[in-house]
Formats: structure tokens, sequence, C-alpha cells
């Protein structure tokens, strides 16, 4: 055997150490001595047969080794290309949605919510096969956070995971966190699985406060259940986002309960009462939040509460005429202009809709941050109209409001700023002095005998407490000094422990207990004490700490430590939120965003709310589609013949 085959047998151990080093180290993941060692020594081996190579033929030079040599190395760029593509790709993900309602997009409340979870949860899916639209939105929910999981399970195949679960049929989907499991919807080949469902779900089952909302009834507000003019749609979605929702009438109570987070006034047809008004005026002093659609025509004398708060309703009636091309009437109002709030920040230009409605009119108050919602397009688009019994809406000047309008309006006010809640308890100026529950004069044990403070027996005129005749103390008769007139006590200085044979306190004429008129020594009616038969030190009966004549100590009224303000949503239609308008594009997300909004809770979500897939079918008459065949199929051509033939007939 000659050299150069002895070469070229070394030479192959070379790409030989080479691949297997590479592959040991790529596949196992650890790049360990073995694996180190073999890419080196092939490396190495390869090298050298190079170098020799070109210094014995002059392989360099040959233009074949140079074409390969390019040929080679654009074969390895390409391929380090694609994989710093993939790499790319897999590290960061960029998807495109160009459908109109972003149908295969998470909404914004979907990728907070997730991007924002705890810990880790799981989605279990009982069914024998993986529908590709379900799997698409759950790796949608994957990709926010890798501590969303889910997994599909075949009941049968694995009967103790579904027995667990308690479930019952296939398509069933749950949602487990830490040891709470919740049914999130049941799917079949007619309804897959929701983002509307499954988001709603999430927040429910990591939220861990419920919120009350309260709808004050009694003054012919919507009903909360399913009827005409209800908003049941309203109270269950509400429901799906972890509130909990019950009616309220102030007539039979006197003031909010304390659990209240929200308080909904929807559509009162007639007046609230003088109480019923106070107690939402209380209700807003100590914290609360107060949600209030007000439709037109309707004065529920609120104007109160209102006028706190710097609002004021305008009776006229708001019109748009940017609607009509929809089929709309002028007093159905399309809004697409929103205000930079936290509830309707991420609304954009999407539409919602509120027939028949008020505008809103601002003044500013002290202390009270208000920002419109929602607003009308500008004159000569809108109007408030004050003749509404005419048949022709028409701007009249010196009559009518141009617009744009307020419709909605959200305010704040800081506690601070807000009309106390804790009300002092003062103290009569002829009030006896208390006695101390802790005396800093010890009381002898022997022989006590306690007078009780209800006690209605009299005391005997005699006292049964031995007062010696002759004082070691000489007592003054009358004050050397002369006593201040706010001073409710007369107070003598020249006896540190005074003991007058009248009486200086007054006596107050409530006292359950009659105090003798031959006692020198006045007995406390309301001491707790009991007094010695023998009272070696007798206690003073002025307070050497002067006693301030209001409480120092305000006496709470229904407080909410929690809560550092209150809050104010108005809007001047209630309509939007009723059945059917409801769901009708962003009406919805108005209400339960001013709800939560109110709520101040930190972890409800401000967004618009995940879409369903739009209904696009085209409902046309049997006229309407024979026009549209002969179109398609004669006119057009006809009309793509007739130009070819134009062109050819002008080339000729």
């Amino acid at each position: 055997m000659n050299k150069n085959k002895l070469w070229q047998l070394v030479f192959w151990l070379g790409p030989f150490f080479l691949t297997s080093g590479l592959t040991i180290g790529l596949i196992s993941e650890k790049w360990g001595i073995i694996p180190l060692l073999l890419t080196i020594l092939g490396l190495i081996i390869c090298s050298l047969w190079i170098i020799i190579q070109s210094q014995q033929s002059k392989w360099w030079q040959k233009r074949s080794t140079q074409s390969g040599t390019n040929a080679l190395v654009a074969t390895l760029s390409v391929l380090v290309i694609l994989g710093l593509i993939n790499f790319l790709g897999i590290r960061y993900h960029l998807r495109l949605d160009l459908t109109d309602s972003q149908l295969f997009t998470l909404s914004p409340q979907s990728r907070e919510l997730v991007s924002n979870l705890p810990e880790t949860i799981k989605v279990w899916l009982f069914s024998k096969d993986q529908n590709l639209q379900d799997r698409e939105l759950l790796d949608n929910y994957h990709r926010q956070s890798n501590k969303f999981k889910f997994e599909y399970i075949d009941p049968q195949l694995k009967p103790g995971i579904a027995e667990k679960f308690g479930v019952k049929d296939y398509g069933e989907v749950y949602l487990e966190f830490q040891n709470k499991r919740q049914l999130v919807q049941i799917i079949n080949e007619n309804e897959r699985l929701s983002e509307i469902k499954l988001t709603n779900r999430l927040q429910q089952i990591t939220s861990s406060t419920t919120a009350k909302v309260y709808f004050l009834q009694g003054h012919g507000e919507h009903p909360l259940t399913a009827s005409k003019g209800a908003i049941s749609q309203a109270i269950k979605a509400l429901t799906d986002k972890n509130f909990t929702t019950s009616a309220l009438n102030l007539a039979e109570q006197p003031q909010v309960p304390d659990d209240a987070t929200v308080i909904v006034v929807a559509g009162p047809k007639k007046e609230l009462l003088i109480g019923e008004v106070t107690a939402l005026q209380n209700y807003l002093n100590r914290g609360g939040n107060l949600l209030l659609m007000i439709d037109p025509n309707t004065d529920p004398k609120i104007g109160t509460i209102l006028k706190d708060w710097g609002i004021r309703l305008d009776n006229r009636l708001a019109i748009d005429t940017s609607g009509e091309n929809l089929q709309l009437g002028p007093a159905a109002i399309l809004v697409t202009e929103y205000g930079q709030h936290p509830i309707t920040k991420d609304f954009a230009k999407n539409i919602s809709v509120y027939p028949l409605t008020r505008s809103l009119e601002i003044d500013p108050v002290s202390g009270i941050e208000s920002m419109a919602l929602l607003k009308t397009k500008p004159y000569p688009n809108s109007w408030a109209e004050s003749d509404q019994k005419s048949e022709k809406l028409e701007f009249n000047e010196g009559q009518d409001l141009k617009g744009p309008l307020t419709l909605g309006v959200a305010l704040t006010r800081k506690l601070s700023n807000a009309i106390p809640t804790t009300l002092p308890t003062p103290i009569p100026t002829t009030s006896p002095t208390p006695i101390p529950t802790t005396s800093p004069i010890p009381i002898p044990t022997t022989s006590p005998i306690p007078i009780p403070t209800t006690s209605p027996i009299p005391i005997p005129t005699t006292s049964p407490i031995p007062i010696p005749t002759t004082s070691p103390i000489p007592i003054p008769t009358t004050s050397p000094i002369p006593i201040p007139t706010t001073s409710p006590i007369p107070i003598p200085t020249t006896s540190p422990i005074p003991i007058p044979t009248t009486s200086p306190i007054p006596i107050p004429t409530t006292s359950p207990i009659p105090i003798p008129t031959t006692s020198p020594t006045p007995i406390p009616t309301t001491s707790p004490i009991p007094i010695p038969t023998t009272s070696p030190t007798p206690i003073p009966t002025t307070s050497p700490t002067p006693i301030p004549t209001t409480s120092p100590i305000p006496t709470s009224i229904n407080s909410q430590p929690t809560a550092k303000e209150s809050r104010l949503v108005i809007f001047g239609n209630s309509n939007f939120a009723v059945d059917g308008l409801f769901e009708q594009q962003l009406n919805g997300d108005v209400f339960l965003n001013s709800v939560s909004w109110l709520s101040q809770q930190d972890q409800q979500l401000l967004s618009i709310r995940p879409k369903e897939p739009k209904n696009r079918r085209i409902v046309i008459s049997t006229l309407q589609a024979n026009w549209l065949t002969i179109i398609a199929v004669f006119v057009l051509p006809l009309i793509g013949l007739t130009t070819g033939f134009i062109i050819w007939w002008k080339r000729r």
C-alpha cells in the first residue's frame, strides 16, 4: 500500500470523526469530552489533508477547486441562513390575520389574561378527535404563555382521569387550576371551542375575589330576568366575568348594603324617593361606585347627585344623520369616537349603537376628574334636537345644540375630597366627667358596695359611706379663684382633693339613680368602679386631663377602608344594554368595561371581548339572483370579448 492510499484512508477518518462528534453533541445536547474530542480530531485531520494536498498538487490553484469551493461556501451559507430563519421563527412568532374581525387572533383581553397567569393552568379536552380549529385556538393561547397547557383525553382509554373530572359525555372541556376544576363548554361538530367562554372561565377560576353588583329596582328600571326590555344578557355576561348580581330596593331598606361594589341604575322611569337619593349619596361619599343610565324624557330626581359631580342632563334628543345610509333612524346614534379612558381606550374606530339618547354637559368641580367616553360626530352630522314632536328634524339656531355631543362620562373623586363619611361624637358640656376605666389610684378591695348604673332602687338619704365630720384638710366653701365660664366643673385651687358640701357638678336629669341632697360626697351615676366603704384616697371628681368637647376618635358609618376613591359613570341611554342590542357591535363591551372599571379591582381586565365569526351571507331576492347569473354568464364574458376584439382591430 503506497503513501497516497494511506493518506486517503486517514482523510476519511477526518469526516467520520467530525460527523460522529457533531451527531453525539446535538442529539444528547451535552457537549462532553467525547463529542468535543471527536469533533476537534476530525477538524484537525481534514485541515492537514487540505494543507498537504495544496502543497503537493497545487490544488487551490485549479479552477475546479475554486468552483467547488465557491459552490460549497454558497451551499453552507444557504444552510446557515435557513437555520437562522427557522431559529427566529421558533423563537419569535409573527402572524398576520387579514380577517375583518381578527378571527384567528386572540383578543387583547385574552392575551393579557394568559400572559399574567400566576400559576400553570391546564385545559382538558375529553374527545377522541382533535379538531384543527380548536387546536389552533389552544395553540394561540399557549404562544402567549408556557403556563397555559392543554391535553386531549379519550375517556375510554383513560377512564380514571375522566372519573376524576366527572365526565359524562364526549366533548366536555374542563379547566384545572390549583385544586379547582370548572366546566368550560361541551364541543361537538356544530359548536367548536369558543374563545369567549374559555377566556371568561379563565378569569373566573383564577380570580380570588367576587364583586357584588346591585341593580336598583322599583322605579320602572329594566327587568333582570328574560322578558321584554330586560337586561338578562348583561346579567349573564357579568356572571361569566365572576361578578355576583342582585336586585336592590332602597324603599325596603334605609341604606345601600355594605357588600355592594357597584350600584347600577338602568333606565328608571319614575322618580326616586328623597331617602333613596340620600342613600345613594351616602354610598358615594364613603367610596362607592355608581353606574347611571338615564333615558331621555325621564326625570328620576337625582339632580343633587349630579350637581355634586358637575353633570347636567340635557333634555334635548340627540340626532345623528350619519346612520341613515345603514337604514338607521336619525335618533339611533352611531358612535365611533371614544375617549382615552380605560373603559374605551382599546375601541379604536369600532361601532356602538345608542337608540334614543340624550347628551350630557360637564361642569368643572374641584376635586373631581371627568372624561368623556362617547362622542357623536360634529355638526352638521349631529345635534341635540329640542322639538321632538316635529316630523322634520332639522337644526334650529338658538334652540338646538350643535355636535359633537357627549353621551357618556366617567368621573372619579378622591375620598379626601369627598364629603366626610365619619361624624364626630359630641360630648355635651353639661355631662359629668367620666372616670377612666383604668384608675391610676388603687382602689381597696375591702367590702365594696357596687352600685349598678341601671338600678332603679333609690339610694338612702343617709350615706352608707362613713364620712369624717372634721376634715384634716380645710375645705373652702367658696372658690378664691374665679372659675372660667367655659369650664363645666368648678376647680378650687386651695384643695388638692375638693369635697364640696354642695355638689358643684350639675346632675343630669336623665340619671337613673337619684342623688341624695344631703350627701356631701357626689356619687357619679355612670361610674363603673365600685365604691369602697372606707376610701383612704377619695377619687377626684375633676379630671386632670382636659377633655375635648368633641371626641377625637370619629365614629365611622359603613366605612370602606379599602376604597381610595369614588367612581361614577353616566350614560344618556339605557337601551344599548337590553337584550338583543347588548350583543351588537361594542355595546356589551361598553357596559361590561364600565362595571369592571367601577369595581376598582386590579384583576379585572378592560378591553374588547373575544369575537365570534360574523354571518356574512348575502340575502337577495330571486330577481337579484337571476340578474347576477345573467351578468356572470353573459355580460362579463361579452365585455371581455368585445374589448379584445377592439384592441385587435386597432392594432391590425
